[in-house]
């Protein structure tokens, strides 16, 4: 199945179950449903990296990266907004606020999926591109550069590579660790709003800024990544910043004031934008740039599910989830750095003694066989 029907089928389920998710009527099916969103959910991430990392040069796909991960900070800044309005729909048609959320938000899903489905263009070869001769040379040279070429075809040595390089668990541990707030906050952002003295709809009419601020984490992260071309670096410094926004979350002696703290934190989405560009740009071999985003969504799946129970609710502002938070964040920097560290010293030999014929990217080579392929940092 080509991606861009994978992906609008996806969709498609998604919306479908959010929207029958108004119907829950207790927690047990409240869980079933959120399972099955979680289940269609998941493919729709890596179908997203997949689409950029065939379709653009690898210099071009950390903006690109980032403008997905910026529409997650941009629906963070107006659905609590919407959240806000529609919660007020109480007892319309008898229904409660929460239920007209997912039956909107479902539906709206299910549109998308279905125009994604019939209409999204999902490869640079495709003949709905009408290419003139000279527009068909800069395709070819464009997936001449981010080396992928598409088969249906699992090739088992690809990732038998891929698990034995110290790199692919470095920036699946990074995923994970990054993630582990995200979890968190995501879910306890409005409780710890609300410890701050605020009321239960601007506690959530609050959440706006933590939007913008994501925003502008990834636009300044993504434009710093391409005008130096150092994205593991600006990931690095993303996650510092994250770091430095759960100190303040803890040491800023007023409660309202501690929102600066807070808003401060969301820094790490940029950290896993940086940290997918990188994979992006430096994994070739079709198999095995969809083995490392497969396990990569699937450590941040994880890291995502675990990092709420490290919130303590019995102690003041949450405080052992926060130093948990800081710790993992100090971890992920120096995976970071260390998978650079690597990829700079192979670099440095293929650059003293480079290969003395082009490489055919048809031959579906991955990043370790091909010796003229250089690592982005």
């Amino acid at each position: 199945m080509h991606i861009g029907r994978y992906l609008g089928f996806l969709l498609i389920v998604w919306g479908s179950v959010l929207a029958a998710t108004a119907a829950s009527q207790n927690f047990s099916q409240l869980a079933a449903m959120r399972f099955l969103l979680g289940f269609s959910e998941a493919g729709v991430y890596p179908c997203l990296i997949l689409l950029v990392s065939t379709m653009y040069r690898r210099s071009e796909q950390t903006m690109r990266l980032g403008a997905f991960w910026l529409c997650n900070g941009i629906s963070l800044a107006i659905g609590g907004v919407i959240s806000y309005g529609i919660g007020h729909l109480h007892d319309v048609a008898g229904l409660r606020g929460w239920q007209w959320l997912m039956l909107i938000l479902g539906c709206v899903t299910v549109l998308v999926g279905t125009i994604t489905f019939f209409f999204l263009i999902d490869d640079p070869r495709s003949l709905r591109w009408h290419h003139n001769a000279e527009e068909q040379i800069l395709v070819e040279e464009r997936i001449r550069d981010n080396a992928v070429v598409r088969n249906s075809k699992v090739n088992y040595d690809h990732i038998r590579e891929a698990l034995r390089e110290p790199r692919f668990w470095c920036f699946c541990l990074i995923s994970f660790l990054a993630n582990m707030q995200n979890g968190a906050l995501t879910t306890y952002s409005a409780t710890i709003t609300a410890g701050f003295g605020f009321d239960k709809f601007q506690a959530i009419i609050l959440q706006a800024p933590t939007g913008l601020v994501d925003c502008l984490y990834i636009l300044v992260a993504a434009y710093v990544s391409q005008r130096t071309g150092q994205t593991i670096y600006v990931g690095c410094v993303c996650l510092l910043g994250t770091a430095t926004g759960l100190l303040l979350l803890e040491l800023i002696p007023v409660d309202r004031l501690k929102l600066i703290g807070l808003y401060f934190c969301w820094g790490y989405a940029a950290a896993y934008v940086m940290l997918i560009a990188s994979v992006s740009s430096n994994v070739s071999g079709y198999t095995k740039k969809i083995f490392y985003n497969g396990m990569s969504m699937i450590f941040y799946t994880a890291g995502n599910f675990v990092g709420p129970f490290l919130m303590m609710s019995s102690r003041k502002h949450f405080l052992g989830g926060m130093i948990g938070y800081i710790v993992a964040d100090f971890l992920a920097i120096g995976l970071f750095l260390y998978a650079r560290w690597g990829m700079v010293k192979v670099n440095r030999k293929r650059l003293a003694d480079p290969a003395p014929e082009p490489t055919n990217v048809e031959d579906d080579l991955t990043d370790v066989q091909d010796h003229n392929f250089i690592y982005r940092m």
